[in-house]
């Protein structure tokens, strides 16, 4: 992935990781496009980089539409795209049926769309590049936010599928899973956050360093936390055990 010069759009990019994204992409000699549902943070980001302004609704099939057209006109092309947009509703099978639609929306249905309208283009000259905002819990799983977890299992798994079948076309894909970071975001996570995120959290910005510096290698898994790398194999080789360790944390939050 050659930075400089590219042409980048990064959805939920006014704040938190996708603000730092934006930044460290532009040190790097990218130009980028910063989408965000609010107008004020999209607009005061992409100032300070010298950047286009997209703001809008990057889950809705017309809202992503509006988005690419937009990052098209300003770019020529989109080289990288980094879906990075996403909420984190709580709440169990009780959650509202508004809350887990809105995750699957959001969390899910933005890779989605804006992939059916990257690939074809990707494919004809050869190379593209997305970049999926999953979280650590796609790998593994959020307690006390099972809308959240569920969508961020579905964009891992189709971050997965895009991989396998157009990476030897030339499309490259990514996922980045952080566990906490220093976001409004872990803010609403309440004693789940304070318990397991807050403790090892990292700075947005220092996520972005690594997240830019991996764009680099292509390998599939971008992770801040490195011990996310342990816990999902672990899952994966003794998954009674693990959810045993998960059984034993929720205790602890009840």
């Amino acid at each position: 992935m050659q930075l400089d010069g590219a042409g980048v759009v990064v959805t939920g990019g006014g704040n938190g990781i996708g603000a730092a994204l934006v930044r460290e992409l532009a040190t790097r000699g990218a130009r980028v496009v910063v989408n965000d549902l609010d107008a004020n943070a999209a607009h005061a980001v992409a100032e300070e980089v010298g950047g286009t302004a997209a703001p809008g609704d990057a889950a809705s099939e017309e809202g992503v539409e509006r988005v690419i057209a937009q990052a098209r006109e300003a770019l020529g092309e989109i080289d990288l795209y980094c879906a990075n947009a996403g909420i984190a509703p709580i709440g169990g099978p009780e959650a509202a049926e508004g809350e887990w639609e809105r995750a699957w929306q959001v969390n899910v249905m933005s890779h989605v769309r804006a992939a059916r309208l990257l690939v074809g283009p990707w494919l004809e000259r050869g190379r593209g590049h997305f970049l999926s905002t999953v979280s650590a819990a796609g790998m593994l799983m959020s307690l006390g936010a099972a809308p959240y977890s569920v969508s961020k299992h579905a964009a891992f798994s189709f971050a997965e599928w895009m991989s396998a079948t157009y990476g030897h076309r030339g499309i490259t894909v990514q996922c980045l899973c952080p566990q906490g970071v220093r976001t409004d975001m872990i803010e609403n996570t309440g004693r789940m956050g304070e318990l397991l995120l807050k403790p090892n959290a990292l700075e947005a910005e220092e996520v972005a360093r690594v997240t830019v510096d991996a764009l680099g290698n292509g390998q599939f898994l971008i992770l801040p936390h490195a011990e996310v790398a342990k816990y999902y194999a672990h899952r994966g080789v003794d998954t009674d055990h693990w959810l045993a360790g998960m059984r034993e944390l929720q205790k602890k939050l009840d």
